[in-house]
């Protein structure tokens, strides 16, 4: 009786499933905190956890508990309030974000008409905390932490939106199941791999993880904005970019990978439910992959270097991309024209990113400077 009445209100539904996946997060980013130190310590000749439960199971459970337990540290001379809200002006949009993302056909909180357009709006709100944390602290590094959080964050917001609104232009829609199924015969990433090239790049940096690191680097501001922080408040800092690490996975796998339409609709236009979860669970899976390689493959760049990258090459082609879809749409170009024109500027831009690295990379010499500028 009670289920049916659920079913019946919308509203009801919406808050019910939301409150389902609000408990399974604690215990999904837990899991996905053991498996970022496996994959970590293989890459580095390491085995990673392995003292606490069989092959290190529990190691994420201890910790918890510890995270749990520990004193609650606030500095004497820190605004309480701005302190102690800090944290959950950071994860509760993350969670809110979870509204508009499908996980299935069938999977998901809301159906939004504009999920889109939802998602890139609450999402950024977290910049907001991460300034918050940052000031309220009254700690030099922190303050340095939070503005340098708020001027990345900002900045690599700019071409993750674009990246995303060109997407929406072939389909002309922001639902995000709409997008979907548009990709049933091909995915996005073959007719606009420049736009997936620049989601990929700009959501790193919206994570704040290496090589975009900057807000918290030890070695600059010893742990930016959350330097104050200790047990759980510091732990929904961790939480929050757990979270955004799969929202944003999942969020490339939906738009660009084809959902969990591609590739199975190529041998049958009924897609089983299982199929669903397993072709999301492998493309979402690949994406966090990635993401933990790179973590450990590159270091860390220069703010000057981060934020003129965004800049200089990162907005150039979003626009770029911009621009090649609405040629497409105007004229009434086949899509096959993008596989030529996005990859060509793709390819541009990977070039014009080497050609880069290479000239950071010259001894130093009078005459050649070019401090905060990456060309």
């Amino acid at each position: 009786m009670f289920l049916a009445f659920v079913s019946d209100n919308p509203w009801l539904e919406a808050v019910a499933r939301l409150a389902i996946i609000a408990l399974l997060i604690p215990i999904g980013v837990i899991m996905l905190t053991w498996v970022e130190r496996k994959v970590i310590g293989r890459l580095q000749m390491r085995l990673g956890p392995m003292r606490v439960g069989p092959y290190g199971l529990l190691q994420g459970f201890a910790d918890t508990i510890k995270l749990l337990t520990k004193e609650d540290v606030r500095p004497h001379t820190a605004d309480r309030w701005t302190f102690e809200l800090a944290p959950f002006v950071i994860v509760v949009p993350v969670i809110m974000s979870l509204v508009a993302i499908p996980f299935t056909a069938d999977l998901f909180i809301q159906n939004l008409t504009l999920g889109l357009f939802y998602f890139v709006a609450v999402s950024g709100l977290s910049i907001v905390g991460f300034v918050m944390a940052g000031w309220g602290s009254d700690n030099k590094y922190a303050l340095i932490g939070g503005v340098r959080a708020a001027a990345q964050l900002i900045s690599y917001e700019i071409p993750l939106v674009m990246a995303l609104v060109a997407v929406a232009m072939l389909p002309q829609t922001l639902n995000v199941p709409a997008i979907v199924m548009a990709q049933e015969d091909t995915p996005n990433i073959v007719f606009q791999s420049l736009a997936f090239l620049i989601f990929v790049i700009a959501g790193t940096a919206e994570l704040y993880r290496p090589p975009f690191d900057i807000p918290v680097a030890e070695s600059e501001v010893v742990g930016g904005p959350t330097v104050e922080y200790s047990g759980i408040r510091w732990s929904m800092f961790q939480l929050g970019e757990f979270v955004s690490m799969v929202l944003i996975s999942i969020l490339g796998s939906l738009i660009f990978l084809g959902g969990w339409q591609w590739p199975w609709s190529l041998f049958d236009e009924n897609v089983p439910v299982a199929a669903q979860v397993a072709i999301m669970a492998l493309k979402t899976s690949v994406f966090i992959f990635f993401f933990m390689w790179i973590r450990t493959s590159l270091p860390r760049l220069r703010i000057d270097q981060m934020m003129s990258f965004c800049w200089q090459i990162l907005l150039p082609f979003a626009l770029l991309q911009i621009i090649l879809n609405g040629l497409v749409l105007v004229y009434d170009w086949p899509n096959e024209m993008l596989i030529f024109l996005s990859g060509g500027a793709a390819a541009a831009a990977i070039y014009l990113t080497y050609r880069t690295a290479q000239h950071a990379g010259m001894r130093y010499e009078p005459g050649l400077q070019r401090v905060g500028s990456v060309l």
